[in-house]
């Protein structure tokens, strides 16, 4: 999943602030995103309770792969609006699904070792991506890489439906 987030995360700015026509359209997209991710959070709390955390990395996944082949044909102000809500909605299920996943998955006594390592690895695939999205950027589209995003958000979910 972060390999493919990050593969578009640079374009993704770009694109939404070419849209707007100012820095306060770029802003309040930027603003949603982020509230509709910290609104979310009480409930997901709660539905963990009750489910397992890989279904909310699961409904990350499909609902990014599905999302990401919109992007390209936004075409107004309204839309990325919209978008940066169902991107704040689907990074916030996949926050609090990993780190619960890693909470059950640990043990106490090395849990900080083994996050720390998560989180190097993370941030090595991440930074590989935004790389390679530059590379690709130059002998493709800015739009194929939002698809091949997609797709691999897509093969996430069925690594995640075969991990349960």
């Amino acid at each position: 999943m972060f390999f493919a987030s990050s593969l578009i995360f640079p374009f993704y700015i770009l694109f939404v602030k070419n849209i707007g026509s100012s820095y306060t359209q770029f802003g309040f997209s930027y603003g949603l995103f982020g509230l509709s991710g910290a609104l979310i959070y009480p409930l997901l709390g709660r539905l963990s309770e009750r489910f397992d955390s890989r279904y909310f990395l699961l409904l990350n996944s499909w609902g990014m792969a599905v999302l990401l082949l919109y992007v390209p044909h936004i075409g107004s102000v309204v839309q990325v609006y919209i978008v940066q809500v169902l991107l704040g909605l689907f990074g916030a299920m996949q926050k609090h699904g990993e780190k619960v996943l890693i909470a059950n998955f640990t043990d106490s006594g090395e849990r900080g070792k083994k996050i720390g390592n998560y989180h190097f690895w993370t941030a090595v695939f991440s930074a590989a991506a935004i790389m390679l999205g530059g590379f690709l950027a130059d002998f493709f589209t800015v739009q194929m890489i939002f698809y091949a995003s997609s797709i691999l958000y897509f093969l996430s979910g069925l690594m995640m439906m075969k991990t349960g």
